[in-house]
């Protein structure tokens, strides 16, 4: 094993029980929010995503407790913030509320977890003027004119894995389409070889997994020893780039000023980041537009009959499903958010999920209305400096999507409900049997 893998391995513990870990051994039989306690509700739980009966705890919460504290042991205290503009406020403000000792719930905090997450991080949790630095260094990436080389591509593939579909037959959307589009894509961004790409697929999926039998991973040491095969993938890509440098996300990394000194171990923060970001919430996103509209037929009905109001569906979908359901932030001194107190140390928990259905914000929130005045204020590429850097290739990509679906099929019908992702991280879908019908 070589050295950075070493160190990962020591920096994820296969004996620790994470906060995930932790609440997913409540079990999944959490009562309706009207049946509990305010004080037990606690919207982290996993199971509440898994089993889609997350909106009734978040609309509670909105109503009655809009900053909400939860405690457990593995990770101390954390509060729940579930109105748009607290949401907004609090990723805004990045001196107050920092990002640099994680993005997910974590351990309590002590100097012993500060140490163990320093090992491998990513500029998501950083603050400036690192952050920035970092950030500038794969920005090119999403440049608009990257982009408009990029758009044929992505047209033509899409094109190919469309007109492949089976007819008359159910197949699976997750698999068949949003998990291949992207992963096509996000090889390409890498330079990674496109006979691998499932690679970028798996190490996606394992990255905020909670251990469970059945489950993605089943154990946390086999969560560790299969990102010790992504490490060591990258580090053959990263000697290579180094030598040969071309205009993709890990040569930019392998050279850039900001990052061209740092070690492979530090580097697997940013490439897990770049890997999630660009596989996991634009598949789901896919995934959610076809499922949603079959929920709001109306919708689909609308669309079909004048396709000139995809640009106006994209956001509007996006809004809807929220691919990652929230943020976390660690507040840097004593202060308070509306009326409560929050401490130095205390995590704060910035549910885009809610924020995004705040009917203070959004009319009607819970359906889809793809002509919604403001569905571009959406919280789900967050806000200030952290704001998604792939927001707009993500959105090319769901454009081109239904603009080649409408092409091509009177209709996607799903057949039976879809599995869902136990995390209350990534919102999303394993699984969505459909069945088309060409034009």
């Amino acid at each position: 094993m070589s050295d950075a893998t070493d160190e990962t391995s020591d920096y994820l513990d296969a004996d620790i029980r994470t906060p995930e870990m932790e609440m997913a051994e409540l079990g999944a039989g959490v009562p309706r929010a009207v049946d509990l306690a305010l004080a037990d509700i606690n919207p982290a739980n996993p199971h509440l995503f898994k089993d889609d009966r997350w909106h009734d705890h978040f609309a509670r919460l909105r109503a009655e407790d809009p900053v909400h504290l939860n405690e457990l042991e593995s990770s101390g205290r954390y509060w729940s913030v579930t109105k748009y503009d607290d949401v907004r406020a609090v990723d805004g403000d990045w001196q107050t509320f920092s990002s640099a000792r994680g993005i997910t719930l974590g351990l309590r905090p002590s100097p012993e977890a500060d140490a163990r997450f320093q090992r491998i991080t990513s500029f998501i949790s950083m603050d400036p003027p690192t952050h920035t630095e970092q950030r500038k260094t794969v920005r090119g990436v999403s440049a608009p004119s990257n982009l408009r080389n990029l758009e044929p591509l992505i047209r033509e593939r899409t094109v190919n894995v469309l007109e492949s579909l089976p007819e008359g037959e159910t197949f699976d959307w997750v698999d068949t389409v949003s998990i291949e589009l992207t992963t096509l894509l996000l090889a390409t961004l890498f330079d990674f070889p496109l006979e691998d790409r499932r690679k970028l697929t798996r190490w996606s999926d394992i990255v905020f997994a909670v251990p469970e039998p059945g489950g993605v991973v089943e154990t946390q040491q086999q969560k560790i020893d299969e990102l010790m095969e992504c490490v060591a993938y990258f580090e053959g890509l990263w000697a290579e780039r180094r030598e040969t440098p071309g205009f993709d996300l890990v040569s930019m990394l392998a050279n850039g000023d900001a990052t061209k000194d740092m070690p492979t171990v530090a580097h697997l923060g940013n490439l897990l980041l770049l890997i999630v970001g660009g596989n996991d919430t634009t598949r789901n996103t896919m995934s959610a537009s076809v499922y949603g509209l079959n929920k709001f037929p109306d919708q689909y009905d609308k669309v079909i009959a004048d396709p000139g109001l995809v640009p106006k569906l994209v956001p509007e979908i996006i809004r809807w499903q929220t691919p990652l359901t929230y943020m976390r932030r660690t507040a840097t001194r004593d202060c308070e958010i509306g009326d409560k107190k929050i401490l130095e140390k205390d995590q704060i928990l910035m549910w885009y999920v809610s924020a995004n259905r705040d009917e203070d914000v959004f009319d009607n929130a819970d359906v889809i209305d793809i002509e919604r005045h403001n569905a571009d204020r959406h919280l789900s590429f967050g806000y200030g400096i952290h704001f998604c850097m792939g927001s707009r290739l993500a959105e090319l990509q769901l454009r081109v999507l239904w603009e080649e679906i409408l092409q091509r099929f009177e209709r996607i019908e799903i057949q039976d409900e879809p599995e869902r992702t136990f995390s209350s991280f990534v919102h999303g879908y394993t699984s969505l049997p459909v069945s088309v019908t060409r034009r």
